[in-house]
């Protein structure tokens, strides 16, 4: 299984479009050789480097396993419209783009094939996601893009 940008190659630098900087709007994405017996996809973003924790930027399950990836701006098509998007760490849901405090980071794109659905709803946070895809993952792929913020 593979997850691509077309704005960005992988251990490559994030457009600031991307980013708080920026419109602060999710960048395209590709999927691509997803397992043919996966039930839905898991998009996980988040920053291994901030301050004190990993940061969570973006979370969304019950991906529809066809799709392709996304358009820029969007979230990724669901299950008949299931899609979920968690809360992340900015404690809201949707994309919230790379913002470092310093220095250089990495924002890991990570892509996970499940064999089920997943029922939980769009207050859920990472452990949540995480407990809930335990025992369930097929297959993964991992994309990172690098941000640093200007000054």
């Amino acid at each position: 299984m593979n997850i691509a940008s077309s704005a960005f190659t992988h251990n490559g630098n994030v457009p600031s479009k991307y980013t708080c900087d920026g419109a602060n709007i999710s960048p395209p994405l590709e999927f691509s050789n997803v397992p043919e017996e996966a039930q839905s996809l898991v998009l996980i973003v988040d920053d291994p480097d901030a301050p004190a924790k990993t940061w969570v930027h973006w979370l969304v399950w019950n991906i529809d396993p066809s799709s392709t990836g996304t358009e820029e701006g969007t979230a990724p098509s669901g299950l008949n419209g299931q899609t979920v998007e968690g809360t992340t760490d900015f404690g809201q849901t949707g994309y919230g783009g790379p913002c470092p405090p310093s220095g250089i980071h990495r924002y890991f794109f990570k892509l996970y094939a499940l064999n089920a659905k997943l029922d939980l709803d769009a207050s859920a946070t990472k452990p949540d996601l995480e407990a809930a895809m335990e025992g369930h993952i097929i297959d993964q792929a991992e994309l990172i893009g690098l941000y640093e913020r200007g000054d």
